[in-house]
């Protein structure tokens, strides 16, 4: 059955399918040769969807679109660059922070992405940045999007491996500021190996001014996950915090927001969203036939049979998901694997809040990784420039982030909840 399930799987996108419905044809194609009723895709589509943590998903969508469309982006950026932006190439460490800062308020990668490439890469270009490697670092800093938390990618992967939203969370930090550590790093090689300027002098007055501008923005992620972690709203809860906070900010502080950009915001929110509610829906069925016939654990023990050395397995494991980023959708990944990959990571006696953090973390390189690449094709929007100049400049932040995943993969020693 296995063979079948991703035969027709690897068939179906072969000639063009889109990824949601080419799942739901593997299942129904193993239903019908099993001679099992077609009313169980329908049950199993709804049964996918019928889950309250799932509620987060369209909020945190929304809340990001609402903050990478507003003045928040603006207000950010220009509080990083009032105390970094003295330094050779500060522009650069800016459009990293930048982009740390608004991973804590967005949970996507490509609301990251655009907010901060937006502001920022006109800057960098006016500077004399060399465009391509500019646009490059801002999608690589982008990839943090989905690491630091809230991230919409760990609300699918708690919801599929059925783990602690709250812990996942809490584990998020660890590793996106060692992502943003790397590309900080790499982009002060770069200023020096193309002699970047410096920006303007320190100025305490500039920093306490932005940082004014910027306060509304820096309290969101504390309202939603000192939320959280203290136990007063779940992450449903607050993502729905989020929207109207955002909304507030917007209208009443910012003042940035009309109606008619609402709807728009609004719409393009719900587009998304619906995407990743058609890929669950579909990845219902699919996981009802792994599950019934036993498929990952047949997988598994297949793999198990190779080696026994946990080292090379989580090689392979890692391998697989670098892989699977490079030719999937983020959502598509986490929904359409988690439930292949969870009886060998527990076979090898991996924690699955690790595993969930590897996961996301090798996911979201593949948002940098054509032919998939979702950042790249922003940054690219922005800049005007083919994908392939900035594909080609986001090389040596590749190979760093690469190296954190390694670090990730075999040194979980960062992560809280593990140590203790």
């Amino acid at each position: 059955m296995s063979v079948l399930l991703f035969g027709v799987f690897i068939l179906a996108l072969i000639v063009g399918i889109p990824v949601a419905f080419s799942v739901m044809l593997a299942a129904i194609a193993v239903m019908v040769s099993g001679d099992v009723g077609l009313g169980m895709v329908a049950q199993r589509a709804f049964a996918a969807t019928n889950s309250f943590p799932l509620i987060a998903v369209p909020f945190f969508i929304l809340a990001g679109d609402l903050l990478a469309q507003g003045a928040i982006s603006k207000y950010l950026v220009e509080f990083a660059e009032s105390f970094l932006g003295m330094i050779k190439g500060g522009l650069s460490i800016v459009s990293v922070v930048a982009g740390m800062f608004f991973a804590a308020v967005s949970g996507s990668g490509a609301a990251t992405t655009a907010a901060v490439g937006a502001t920022l890469i006109p800057q960098l270009k006016e500077r004399g940045y060399d465009e391509d490697s500019a646009a490059a670092l801002i999608a690589a800093a982008g990839t943090i999007g989905v690491v630091i938390p809230p991230s919409v990618p760990m609300v699918l992967y708690a919801v599929s491996a059925n783990q602690s939203l709250s812990q996942l969370f809490a584990n998020g930090f660890g590793p996106g500021v060692l992502m943003g550590a790397i590309l900080i790093i790499i982009a002060l090689v770069q200023a020096y190996r193309h002699n970047y300027p410096k920006g303007a002098k320190f100025s305490l007055k500039n920093v306490l001014m932005t940082f004014l501008k910027a306060i509304p923005a820096l309290i969101m992620p504390v309202i939603i996950l000192g939320g959280i972690f203290s136990g007063k709203f779940t992450a449903s809860e607050a993502a729905a915090v989020a929207v109207v906070y955002a909304l507030l900010v917007s209208f009443l502080i910012y003042r940035d927001m009309t109606p008619k950009k609402l709807f728009e915001i609004m719409a393009g929110s719900a587009k998304t969203s619906a995407v990743i509610m058609i890929i669950i829906a579909c990845s219902g069925p699919f996981g009802w036939v792994l599950a019934n016939y036993k498929i990952p654990e047949a997988i598994a023990g297949s793999i198990l049979g190779i080696s026994t050395n946990k080292y090379i397995l989580m090689f392979v494991i890692a391998l697989v998901i670098i892989i699977a980023g490079v030719f999937m959708e983020t959502s598509s990944a986490i929904i359409i694997l988690t439930p292949v990959f969870l009886p060998l990571v527990q076979g090898i006696g991996v924690d699955l809040v690790h595993f969930g953090i590897l996961f996301v973390v090798g996911i979201a390189i593949g948002m940098i990784t054509p032919p998939v690449a979702i950042n790249l094709f922003v940054a690219s929007g922005i800049t005007g420039k083919p994908i392939e100049l900035i594909a080609k400049a986001v090389i040596p932040y590749l190979l760093g982030l690469l190296v954190v995943f390694l670090l990730i993969v075999y040194m979980p020693l960062f992560l809280p909840s593990l140590i203790v």
